[in-house]
């Protein structure tokens, strides 16, 4: 697999994430839920200051380092990249190299440069953000939170009283709310796990008799 092929997913995962955080940022407010397929699917705007799926730690140093961690893993991950098609690796574990590392650096955009370059979107005065605000961004550099917006409630209700530990609570599947950053992420781990033995077999030695 050529090195412009691995740039060209990239660049395309990376276009396509910030578009829609962009656009997100931009046209809804805070808490904004909309409704895309019946029940199951919405687009629900909140922001993430952690790490993916809502994830987060340890307050602003904690947002420091997490950011600070994903600039040097996308550094690290460039040179990995470069290697790794060097040495002819199979074409589907480059690729979801590619797919990991475009979600890292999409998140990482976000992490650097969403708290200067947007002002607050506060959930309360359901303001909708503007990019580039006269008034400058609502966090310094590195404390940008990431935008997301898909949420998938393919099941939601209540539990029978007889379930143990939660009877009676509501239960809802898949309760996070993430962005196409976290599922490219999702998508080069898992099938890097479900493919393993493709990407890496064993090799057999054969013994003479």
């Amino acid at each position: 697999m050529k090195l412009k092929y691995t740039a060209f997913i990239i660049l395309i995962i990376l276009a396509l994430d910030q578009f829609i955080k962009i656009y997100v940022k931009t046209h809804f407010y805070m808490g904004e839920d909309v409704r895309v397929l019946g029940n199951w699917f919405h687009l629900h705007f909140i922001e993430n200051p952690g790490m993916a799926w809502g994830m987060k730690f340890g307050g602003d140093w904690g947002k420091i380092a997490l950011t600070v961690f994903r600039l040097i893993a996308v550094i690290w991950g460039t040179f990995y990249i470069k290697k790794i098609v060097k040495a002819e690796m199979q074409r589907g574990f480059i690729i979801c190299v590619c797919l990991i590392y475009a979600g890292a650096a999409g998140n990482l955009i976000d992490s650097i440069f969403y708290g200067k370059i947007f002002n607050v979107s506060d959930p309360y005065m359901q303001n909708i953000a503007t990019l580039f605000p006269k008034e400058g961004g609502y966090a310094g550099f590195l404390h940008g939170r990431v935008v997301d917006m898909f949420y998938f409630p393919l099941v939601d209700t209540i539990l029978p009283n007889w379930v143990p530990f939660m009877g009676g609570q509501r239960f809802t599947f898949f309760d996070p709310v993430f962005n196409l950053a976290d599922m490219s992420i999702s998508t080069g781990v898992i099938s890097l796990l479900v493919f393993q033995s493709k990407f890496f077999p064993k090799k057999v030695e054969n013994n003479a008799v």
